[in-house]
């Protein structure tokens, strides 16, 4: 995605409050051989680029003083309540620089599973973004996983996703975490509790319908004279 940003020379509290009354929106480029640089932006059009995921996950184009560079985007900061950017930060990228990001995942398949085909399961994600590093030229726009292979009382892991050519996960210390669960229907299980009970009511009666040792019904033994 391309977008345009201009150089910004004012900076402060004051003055980032006049660009904003003006529809501009205050930000800032660091990162790379360059120093950190002051822009600013159309508030239109950013916040619909905003709305769009791959704007927040892919590398990004942008034209400054009429030469081309590539960011990412690191950080928003919105108003409160209002509809406006307050705030916004890119990254300049290095081509030979792994990038730590957050992509987006996307599920397909789920509906012609077994598990919710013949087994009525619900499926659960668990995970909707990961955390991945990589090369700029890997970098993927969003991660998809097919879930067509669930079955019932599976859980999908990380492992056994294959993730695209040159992305490694970064799991901060959970070498395997769950990325889908598959779950029973809740009346489903009611069902089956309902017949464990009814089995464990005849059990219960027997037990009691048994005569306890040393009851009313046991012999005595004679008195010793």
């Amino acid at each position: 995605m391309k977008f345009v940003a201009f150089e910004r020379a004012k900076q402060g509290t004051g003055a980032s409050r006049r660009l904003r009354n003006v529809g501009k929106t205050p930000g800032i480029v660091y990162g790379g051989e360059g120093q950190p640089q002051l822009i600013e932006l159309d508030h239109n059009a950013l916040w619909h680029a905003l709305k769009k995921e791959a704007f927040h996950s892919s590398i990004l184009d942008m034209e400054l003083n009429g030469k081309s560079g590539k960011v990412l985007l690191r950080d928003v900061q919105y108003h409160p309540f209002r509809q406006q950017v307050q705030h916004i930060d890119f990254q300049r990228v290095d081509a030979n620089t792994r990038l730590h990001m957050k992509v987006p995942v996307h599920y397909k398949g789920a509906e012609e599973s077994e598990a919710v085909k013949l087994d009525h399961c619900l499926v659960n994600p668990v995970v909707n973004e990961l955390d991945i590093s990589c090369l700029p030229a890997d970098l993927p726009e969003f991660i998809e996983i097919d879930l067509a292979g669930l079955k019932k009382g599976t859980v999908l892991h990380l492992n056994d996703v294959q993730l695209p050519k040159g992305v490694k996960a970064v799991t901060h210390g959970k070498p395997n975490p769950v990325l889908v669960s598959v779950v029973t229907p809740a009346s489903e299980e009611s069902a089956e509790a309902a017949a464990a009970a009814e089995g464990a009511a005849p059990a219960a009666e027997a037990a009691k319908a048994a005569p306890a040792k040393g009851g009313k019904d046991a012999k005595k033994a004679p008195a010793k004279k």
